[in-house]
C-alpha cells in the first residue's frame, strides 16, 4: 500500500529553518561569505562609500572600466567583465555571455543608499552653549529612533575649484562621535503624550558638534567659530563650502554578530546593501561564461522614488546598455537596445520584512517571511491594492522557483504586512517598463529602517546562491 504519510507530505507545502535542512558544505561557505559581507558593511556606510568599495572588489577580480574600454577603441566578447560608474554612486558591472545581447541579459539590480540624517547646505549654528549642525533626514524613518545614540558624519566637501574632500569622523576607536539629545522622562510629561510620530519633529534633528569657545574674544560664536577653526585644521573647508557637501550622520560602529549561537547579523544599511553585495559577490563568483549576459545594477535614491540621476527612474541604465552593445556589436541601434531590454529578465534584489513575534498582529502570518528559512520571493509589492507593484508574471516565478530548487537554494514568500497595514517599493517597477520579467526576492530584516537592523546569516548566504544561480541559468526548463 502507498505510504500515506509520504503522500500527505508531498502534496503539503510546509515550512522549515534552514539549519535543519542546510549541507554541511554550504553551511562553511555560509560563514565565509557573511564574515565578507560584514566588512564591506563595515565599510560602505554611504551609497559613495558602497560605490567605491564595489570597485575594488571588481577591480581585483579583473574587471575593465568601460569608459577605458570605449576610449581605446575596444570590442567585446563571451566572458569580458566590465564595469561602469554613474556619478561615484552608481554601479553596473557585466560578465559578457555566449548568446547575443537581443537574446535578453539576466540582470540582478540592488540599491546602495540607505534611510539616513542629511546635514543641510547651510547647518552650522550655536545656541545653549552648543555647536550643532542642522539636518534633513532622508528616506522613511522612525525620527525618535535616531535620538540618543552614537553618530558618525561621513561624505564630502567639494571645493569650488573641484577639489574634492572626504569626511569620515567617528568611526575609528579615537575619534568624537556626534549626539542628538532626547528628552529626560521627568520633563518630557507633555512630549509623552504625543504620538511617536509627533513626539520628535524633523527640524529637531539637529546633532551636536562641540561645545567649547575659540580662543578669540572678538567673535560673538565663539562655540561655532571653534568648530569651523577644527574643520579648517582637519579637511581645510571653510563654512561656505558647506553648500557644496554632501555629509550624512549615520549610526557610528561596526555590524556585529547577534545571538549566543551568532546566526544573525546587526547592522546599519542591511537595506539594501546586503542584496547589493549578494549580488555583487555572485557575479564575482562566476567561473563560467554564462549563456546569457550576467549583469549587477547598484543604484542610488531608491530610499526617494528612485529619481535623479542616479536613480533607476533616470536612463543611465538604457544608455550604458547602449554602449554595451556597439562595442559587442560594433553599432547600435534604438531597436536591438530594446530587443535585450525587453528580452531580459531580471531580479529586483531587495529586502522584505520578516515576522516578528514582538509585533504578530501587523504580519499575516501564512505569508510573511521567518529569519533563517531562506530568502524571501516575492511576486508583487506594493501597498493595499497592490498599488506601485510591478506584480510579477506566474510563469516567471514558477521559472525562477526552478532555477532556486535546481541549486538547492532555500528559499521562501513573504510579503510586506497585512494588506492594509504594509506594503513598500523596490525598483522592480522601473525596470518592469521595458517590458522585461522582474521579481521581488532579498534577505527578510527585523527593524527595518532603524538605525540598527537584524539579519539571518542562513537568509544573506541563500540569497547568494539565489542570485547567482538565477546569473548563470541557461534558461533550460526541466
Amino acid at each position: 500500500m502507498p505510504n500515506k504519510t509520504a503522500a500527505k507530505k508531498s502534496l503539503s507545502y510546509e515550512r522549515k529553518n534552514g539549519y535543519e535542512r542546510i549541507s554541511a558544505a554550504d553551511l562553511k561557505k555560509l560563514e565565509e561569505v557573511c564574515r565578507d559581507y560584514m566588512a564591506f558593511l563595515g565599510a560602505s556606510k554611504t551609497e559613495r562609500e558602497a560605490h567605491d568599495e564595489g570597485v575594488k572588489l571588481l577591480l581585483a577580480a579583473g574587471f575593465k572600466d568601460l569608459d577605458e574600454l570605449i576610449a581605446g577603441g575596444a570590442s567585446l566578447k563571451p566572458g569580458d567583465r566590465i564595469f561602469k560608474s554613474w556619478c561615484g554612486k552608481t554601479l553596473l558591472a557585466a560578465l559578457i555571455g555566449k548568446k547575443p545581447l537581443e537574446r535578453g541579459l539576466h540582470i540582478v539590480g540592488g540599491h546602495t543608499d540607505s534611510p539616513r540624517l542629511d546635514v543641510k547646505q547651510n547647518p552650522l549654528y550655536e545656541d545653549g552653549d552648543m555647536a550643532l549642525l542642522d539636518t534633513h533626514y532622508y528616506g522613511g524613518i522612525k525620527k525618535y529612533q535616531w535620538t540618543a545614540l552614537p553618530l558618525a558624519l561621513h561624505g564630502v566637501f567639494v571645493k569650488k575649484d573641484g577639489t574634492k574632500v572626504v569626511v569620515k569622523v567617528g568611526e575609528d576607536p579615537g575619534d568624537p562621535v556626534f549626539f542628538i539629545s532626547d528628552l529626560l522622562p521627568h520633563m518630557a510629561g507633555d512630549q509623552m503624550k504625543k504620538s511617536l510620530a509627533e513626539g520628535i519633529a524633523g527640524e529637531g534633528l539637529d546633532v551636536v558638534v562641540g561645545s567649547a569657545p575659540c580662543k578669540d574674544k572678538k567673535h560673538k560664536e565663539k562655540i561655532k567659530y571653534r568648530v569651523l577653526e577644527l574643520l579648517k585644521e582637519r579637511f581645510g573647508v571653510s563654512e561656505e563650502d558647506f553648500l557644496s557637501a554632501e555629509l550624512e550622520f549615520v549610526p557610528a560602529g561596526l555590524p556585529r554578530e547577534v545571538g549566543f549561537d551568532r546566526s544573525m547579523i546587526l547592522g546599519y544599511g542591511h537595506d539594501d546593501r546586503v542584496c547589493s553585495y549578494t549580488a555583487l559577490r555572485a557575479l564575482l563568483d562566476l567561473q563560467k561564461t554564462p549563456e546569457h549576459t550576467a549583469m549587477v545594477l547598484l543604484c542610488d535614491k531608491e530610499e526617494i522614488g528612485s529619481y535623479g540621476s542616479t536613480g533607476m527612474e533616470s536612463n543611465f541604465f538604457e544608455n550604458i546598455l547602449a554602449e554595451i552593445l556597439a562595442l559587442a556589436h560594433g553599432k547600435h541601434d534604438g531597436l536591438t537596445l530594446r530587443r535585450a531590454m525587453s528580452a531580459s529578465r531580471m531580479i529586483s534584489a531587495d529586502v522584505n520584512s520578516l515576522y516578528d513575534p514582538l509585533y504578530p498582529s501587523i504580519m499575516e502570518k501564512k505569508n510573511a517571511s521567518f529569519i533563517n528559512q531562506g530568502t524571501s520571493l516575492s511576486k508583487y509589492g506594493g501597498a493595499r491594492g497592490k498599488s506601485g507593484s510591478s506584480d510579477a508574471n506566474a510563469e516567471f516565478v514558477a521559472d525562477i522557483r526552478r532555477v532556486f530548487d535546481k541549486a538547492g537554494v532555500l528559499w521562501q514568500t513573504g510579503e510586506l504586512g497585512k494588506v492594509d497595514q504594509g506594503g513598500g517599493g523596490t525598483i522592480a517597477l522601473c525596470m518592469a517598463r521595458y517590458g522585461m520579467d522582474v521579481v521581488d526576492c532579498g534577505v527578510g530584516v527585523i527593524s527595518m529602517h532603524s538605525p540598527w537592523e537584524m539579519a539571518g546569516k542562513l537568509d544573506i548566504f541563500m540569497t547568494y546562491k539565489g542570485l547567482k544561480a538565477f546569473l548563470q541559468d541557461d534558461r533550460k526548463a526541466g
